[in-house]
C-alpha cells in the first residue's frame, strides 16, 4: 500500500508514562507503518505519582522529543499524575471531539506494519454503521479457528480505534454498569458464559479496588448492543507482561505472534459471529484452570465461617 491513502488517517492517542524501553518498541514499530507519515501521532504522557518515577518519566519525555517520522507528533506531558483511566478518558474524549475519530495505544503495545491499513481502512467502511462501536488489532492465541474478520459484542483495549459516536455511549460510572447487568441478567453472557471474571473486574472497580476504564468500556458498549470488529490474526503484540507495568505483572498467556501479512479487509454482515465467541469462551476457559472452582470453594468457607 502506498504512503497515500484515499482518506484522512485518523489521529493516534499513545498513552504513556515511566517505561523508555518499552514506548520505544512501541514508537519504532508504529513508525514502520506506511500511514505513519500520514498521521498525526497525539502522546499524552501522565506525570509522575511520586519522586520515583521522576527519572523513568524524564526518560520517555526526552526520548518523544526526539521521535520523527509522523505527519505531526504533539506531546501533552501532564503536570499532575491523572493515572492510566483518567488520562485514557480525558485523551479520548478530547481527541474524538476534535476530530471525530481516533486510534489508541498504551505504552507497550507493538503493531504490525499492516496495523495502520487495517484499523484506518475499518474506520472508513464501518463508520456510518450505527451497531459498530469501535475496531480492536488485538485477538488472543485462539486454538479455534475463527474468520478473517468478525465482530464480538461489547468493546476491547489493547490497540483500538472508534468514533466520537462510538465513544459517545462510554459510561464512566462502574455502579450505574453494574445495576443494569444484575437488572437485565446479563451477567453469565458479559463473562463470555463465566469463563472470565468480567464482572469481578467491574464490581472492583465500583469498589475502588481498580480504576479499569476498559472494563466499563467493555461494559458500555455490551449494554449497548454494540459490537467490535476483530482481525482473525493479531496485528497487535502486547510486550508488557514482563512485570515492568503499573498493572501487569509476569504473563504469557496472551503471547501473540504478529501477523505478517495484511488483512484482507472488506465489509462483512453486521452480528456478532458465534464460532468466534465460542473460540474466545475456549480460550478464557484455557487460561484460567480451576477459577470457577476456587471461587465455589470461597463461597463455601465463607457460608461455613457464618454457619460456624
Amino acid at each position: 500500500m502506498s504512503d497515500q491513502a484515499p482518506y484522512t488517517p485518523a489521529p493516534i492517542a499513545l498513552f504513556v508514562y515511566n517505561r523508555p524501553y518499552h514506548t520505544r518498541q512501541t514508537v519504532e514499530a508504529l513508525r514502520a507503518n506506511p500511514l505513519a507519515s500520514s498521521s498525526e501521532l497525539f502522546v499524552f504522557s501522565d506525570a509522575p505519582r511520586s519522586e520515583t518515577d521522576c527519572a523513568t518519566v524524564a526518560q520517555v519525555r526526552s526520548y518523544l522529543h526526539t521521535v520523527s517520522g509522523f505527519k505531526k507528533l504533539t506531546l501533552i506531558e501532564r503536570t499532575k499524575n491523572l493515572g492510566l483511566a483518567d488520562s485514557i478518558i480525558s485523551g479520548v474524549t478530547d481527541i474524538v471531539a476534535r476530530f471525530g475519530k481516533i486510534i489508541v495505544l498504551e505504552d507497550d503495545l507493538v503493531t504490525s506494519p499492516y496495523f495502520l491499513q487495517y484499523m484506518n481502512e475499518a474506520l472508513e467502511i464501518y463508520r456510518d454503521e450505527e451497531l459498530v462501536i469501535s475496531i480492536h488489532g488485538y485477538v488472543y492465541p485462539l486454538k479455534d479457528q475463527v474468520p478473517e474478520l468478525f465482530f464480538i459484542r461489547g468493546a476491547d483495549c489493547w490497540a483500538w480505534a472508534t468514533w466520537k459516536r462510538g465513544w459517545d455511549v462510554f459510561q464512566p460510572d462502574g455502579a450505574l454498569l453494574l445495576q443494569e447487568l444484575r437488572q437485565r441478567k446479563l451477567e453469565r453472557q458479559f463473562n463470555f458464559e463465566n469463563s472470565y471474571p468480567y464482572v469481578k473486574m467491574l464490581e472492583a472497580q465500583v469498589l475502588g479496588k481498580n480504576s479499569s476504564w476498559a472494563v466499563r468500556w467493555y461494559a458500555s458498549a455490551f449494554l449497548a448492543n454494540k459490537l467490535t470488529l476483530y482481525p482473525g490474526r493479531s496485528l497487535v503484540k502486547n510486550v508488557g507482561f514482563d512485570d515492568s507495568g503499573t498493572h501487569c505483572g509476569l504473563d504469557t498467556r496472551f503471547d501473540v505472534e504478529l501477523s505478517a501479512t495484511p488483512i484482507a479487509m472488506k465489509r462483512i454482515t453486521v452480528h456478532e459471529c458465534g464460532q468466534a465467541f465460542i473460540a474466545f469462551r475456549n480460550f478464557f476457559r484455557s487460561i484460567r484452570p480451576g477459577f470457577w472452582q476456587r471461587q465455589k470453594n470461597s463461597i463455601l468457607k465463607r457460608i461455613n465461617r457464618m454457619l460456624g
